[in-house]
């Protein structure tokens, strides 16, 4: 068989592979043969699924798993076990459509888990041998920022007073505000940031810092059993004498490509962002942390005239992030030796 059989693909209809929720999956299992090849069935398997494991110990993990497809049929032979089929040299082509649900959540490849898809191929013959083949593909389930709280339209502010030094020595207040632009955004946008550090404290502030921060929490079995902190894009200034201001006017931070706020439909992975500003002082003081959650999308706001704030049809069909055919699939950038758990 293993000569007979030149070519075994699975093929889909949309050649980016790139779908969203509710759309049909259509395509086909395209068989080469060299000789009159018997078999008794070919059959076909749409799989979505979700799977977190975590290793804590050599001879411990934690693992948990939730489906979204699994979707069986049959392309060829019957269930009856009839004898098998004898296909005639040359080139053979089964076709499948199937509609995917309307909930499902965006693919995402992570360290310790992923939510992905993929149909798999088997081809049988009669001495038991079974061919196997598999293709994934992506789904993108969109959230539009025009349809989310108002709220993430409108300017997001934060203010703090943080006592620095002793008061009998001379201590003293820092003020910080900072705002952001608005609340929501989608990747290729950038983050637009003013802030005002005021210092009346004695203690000289060694640096500030504004991060775009990533937050992925994995569960299993209801509880958290692992977490990714990972810093996006990063501004840093210098020091800010006792006395002394600084001024942030219109600070950018570039929102590289990700997957959405959440995976809407997944109950084993949670996405979070925020915008962090840190100051640090000198001497033996504690870090001054804000933390300002943002909300990620893949439709960006329209303005005034109906036009989108962002060419988003660039970000949805043609990702930066590349997805292999192999499984399980991850993102490349996550084996960086500076991530922290």
């Amino acid at each position: 068989m293993p000569r007979k059989l030149l070519k075994f693909l699975i093929l889909f209809d949309n050649t980016s592979l790139l779908y969203f929720p509710g759309q049909f999956l259509s395509g086909r299992v395209l068989l080469e043969l060299q000789d009159d090849t018997p078999v008794l069935g070919l059959h076909f398997h749409v799989v979505g699924e979700c799977v977190v494991r975590v290793r804590s110990t050599r001879h411990e993990r934690s693992y948990d798993k939730e489906n979204y497809i699994d979707f069986r049929m049959r392309l060829l032979g019957d269930s009856d076990n009839q004898g098998p089929t004898v296909l005639s040299p040359g080139i053979h082509s089964f076709p499948f459509k199937l509609g995917l649900p309307v909930d499902l959540p965006s693919t995402f490849l992570g360290r310790y888990g992923w939510v992905q898809y993929f149909c798999k191929a088997g081809l049988r013959e009669p001495s038991g041998l079974i061919h196997k083949n598999h293709q994934v593909f992506i789904v993108m389930n969109p959230i539009d920022l025009n349809l989310e709280q108002q709220y993430l339209a409108d300017p997001f502010k934060c203010n703090i007073e943080h006592n620095l030094g002793m008061a009998c020595v001379g201590g003293g207040i820092v003020k910080c505000k900072i705002i952001l632009d608005r609340g929501g955004y989608v990747p290729g946008e950038s983050i637009m940031i003013t802030a005002t550090v005021t210092n009346s404290s004695s203690v000289t502030i060694k640096s500030t810092k504004a991060a775009l921060t990533e937050t992925i929490q994995y569960f299993a079995r209801d509880k958290i059993v692992q977490t990714e902190k990972r810093e996006l894009a990063v501004i840093a200034r210098g020091k800010i004498r006792a006395g002394h201001r600084d001024e942030w006017q219109n600070e950018s931070l570039y929102v590289p490509p990700l997957p959405p706020t959440n995976l809407r439909g997944c109950h084993l992975i949670r996405i979070q962002y925020d915008v962090c500003f840190l100051i640090e002082p000198k001497s033996l003081e504690k870090q001054i942390k804000l933390q300002l959650p943002i909300t990620l999308a893949t439709y960006p706001f329209k303005t005034a005239d109906g036009d989108d704030t962002n060419e988003w049809a660039e970000t949805i069909y043609k990702p930066e992030t590349h997805y292999p055919s192999t499984l399980p699939i991850f993102r490349p950038w996550l084996h960086e030796k500076n991530d922290q758990k």
